[in-house]
């Protein structure tokens, strides 16, 4: 794959405008190789050769750096090169630095389309430095928010676990458990964003440690204190237990998120005094934890742009050179080297924080587990998945075509069982026909999600390593398109027993036995068939059914709008209740129509999705 695509690939989309403009650099570059080929002494004989030798023509006459230049350290005697270019970053009114190249050979036959390059390679470089620089700030100002959240829980902790215990006092630290964003403090200092300053998320010593650090200072003061200096040194804060005195001054929130926990909040009645329990500090570390998983991903992000554009720099450079045959990529890669976006380690140096926190305080020290909840999981394709969508994808179509043949043989439609069939055994199987049409939809979606690179696990809050990819969603409704039109075959018998009258029982128990198999999968709490997702969906179905009682994500109301377009599902759910509960299905007969019950339910059952949405509306 070409450096050009995989730079696109790479990129986070949100953040698109603010990488190099690639692309736009090679077609200048196709220009000054165009303008050179023309004006060559060999251009008739250039003309007649191909594109390709034309640049390996222009690669056989490229200047020699020699053997040993590019090693660092190295003598550079007798080498008399002139200079392409000269950088310098100038300083402009509001103290923003700029950089710029001024190129030596703009007098040159054809200078003015390589002044046009750098000039515009300069504007593209100080764009990413100004949006790295600016991006870096926040995530600064995002770790001194979570450092005093991080202040707040570790006091939470001791005061729930250990009331007995006290510290030191603390500055006023904000938290708040209504969401996993990051929360300003109430009434915060002012740190500046520097690394020389930095005490993002420090880690604080347990309540044990911390006593048995103060019971030793008596007698070791200056053990103790040369101690701390080196961990001070390195960047971790000392043995000082938490301030208990910050929770005077928190408010914790918990959301109802149950109905229980609903009527609580609103029969309860309000307190004055602040009381904490095990079940707000194991939410706030849930949403800690998820703050700080959210907050290193971020990092990722940005380490990842700082990495690609300085590659994309490079690579820009080196076809300059090569189209050029000059020598300027080293001068302008050792500024880009020089700049922010190539010596700064704020990032590289916050990860590590984040990390070793994270691992201490949320793994309880276990590295593998701790690392591998920050990572992202990618999910691996497996072959068997393909295999099988491919297989009842086939078997899929053929039993379309068998049903298709056998109700023209059999004259199914003109038979005298055939509006029998049409009224009672049709609408049991439409029922999956809509489930199979909306899977193959939502599948369309998560295929055009991926290709256009929304992050759709995120977004609906998915566990990473389990969701559904378009190819497992797929595979699904396949699958039950196959026992659908199974069920479809044995129940083309339009032909009563003579003696009887009736139909054969078990033939006409098919459509209810295969609802059944598909609510037996769905509420099974093995470990098979998606579990993960088959539980997040039924989730995701009992807040629609409680939308008031339930806070509302995205997820929920989601399915909610999914639900209201799947009106006529459930009323052909509603009429399997009536064919098997009230009808004769021996004889493919039903009084559905003629109930009032019946006719009444079947406006309620249209009504119910429209009305779980708008409960939904804040």
């Amino acid at each position: 794959m070409k450096f050009g695509k995989e730079f696109a690939a790479q990129m986070v989309q949100e953040w698109q405008e603010a990488y190099m403009d690639y692309n736009y650099l090679k077609t200048i570059l196709k220009d000054v190789l165009h303008f050179r080929q023309r004006n060559s002494p060999s251009a008739p004989a250039a003309a007649a050769t191909s594109k390709g030798s034309l640049k390996r023509r222009v690669s056989l006459y490229r200047a020699f750096s020699g053997l040993t230049s590019r090693y660092r350290g190295s003598p550079r005697k007798n080498i008399n090169e002139d200079e392409v270019i000269l950088t310098s970053a100038v300083k402009e009114e509001g103290g923003e630095g700029r950089y710029q190249t001024m190129f030596m050979n703009a007098s040159e036959e054809g200078g003015e389309y390589e002044l046009m390059f750098f000039r515009r390679l300069d504007d593209e470089f100080n764009k990413v430095v100004n949006f790295y620089k600016k991006k870096v700030e926040e995530v600064m100002a995002e770790a001194e928010d979570l450092t005093r959240q991080m202040d707040a829980l570790i006091a939470l902790r001791i005061k729930v676990e250990n009331p007995e215990l006290g510290g030191t006092k603390m500055e006023n630290v904000g938290i708040s458990l209504n969401s996993v964003s990051i929360v300003h403090p109430i009434n915060g200092g002012t740190r500046t964003p520097e690394w020389s300053q930095m005490e993002v998320i420090p880690e604080v010593e347990m309540s044990t440690e911390a006593n048995s650090v103060n019971d030793k200072r008596g007698s070791d003061d200056e053990s103790s204190a040369s101690s701390r200096q080196s961990k001070a040194k390195h960047g971790i804060l000392g043995f000082e237990p938490a301030s208990l005195e910050v929770l005077d001054r928190v408010k914790i929130n918990i959301e109802p998120e149950t109905p229980v926990s609903t009527m609580k909040n609103i029969t309860a009645s309000s307190k004055s005094d602040l009381s904490y329990s095990k079940e707000e500090l194991r939410k706030a570390e849930g949403l800690m934890a998820r703050a700080f998983i959210v907050f290193y991903q971020k990092l990722r992000l940005l380490k990842s742009y700082c990495f690609l554009n300085q590659l994309a720099f490079s690579k820009i450079m080196k076809k300059y050179d090569k189209i050029t045959s000059r020598n300027a990529s080293k001068a302008y890669l050792n500024m880009v080297d020089a700049s922010y976006l190539g010596s700064s380690e704020e990032v590289t140096k916050l990860m590590e924080r984040v990390e070793a926190t994270f691992i201490k305080h949320f793994a309880n020290g276990n590295h593998r587990k701790g690392m591998n909840t920050l990572r992202p999981k990618a999910k691996r394709e497996k072959h068997r998945t393909t295999f099988s969508l491919g297989f009842f994808s086939g078997c899929s179509f053929a039993l379309v075509v068998a049903v298709i043949v056998l109700i023209h043989a059999r004259d199914v439609l003109n038979s005298p069982g055939g509006p029998k069939y049409m009224e009672n055994i049709f609408p049991l199987y439409s029922f999956f026909g809509f489930i199979v049409l909306h899977m193959l939809l939502y599948a369309a979606n998560i295929y055009f999600w991926k290709r256009y690179r929304v992050n759709y696990t995120f977004i609906f809050g998915f566990k990473q390593g389990t969701e559904l990819g378009y190819r497992d969603v797929l595979l699904l409704g396949s699958g039950l398109a196959v026992l659908t039109l199974g069920g479809v075959l044995s129940n083309l018998d339009m032909e009563m027993d003579p003696r009887t009258r009736d139909f054969k029982a078990a033939t006409e128990l098919i459509p209810l036995g295969l609802l059944t198999l598909v609510l037996l999968i769905t509420f099974c709490p093995f470990n098979i068939m998606y579990r993960s997702s088959r539980f997040f969906l039924i989730q995701c179905a009992l807040h629609c059914l409680l939308a008031p009682l339930y806070k509302v994500t995205l997820p929920d109301f989601f399915l909610a709008d999914q639900l209201t377009s799947q009106v006529q599902a459930f009323r052909n759910l509603e009429f399997y209740i009536c064919y098997y509960g009230w009808g004769d299905f021996k004889r493919r007969s039903n009084k559905c129509i003629e109930s009032k019950v019946f006719e009444s339910f079947y406006f309620v059952v249209a009504i119910i999705p429209y009305w779980i949405r708008f409960l939904q509306l804040p």
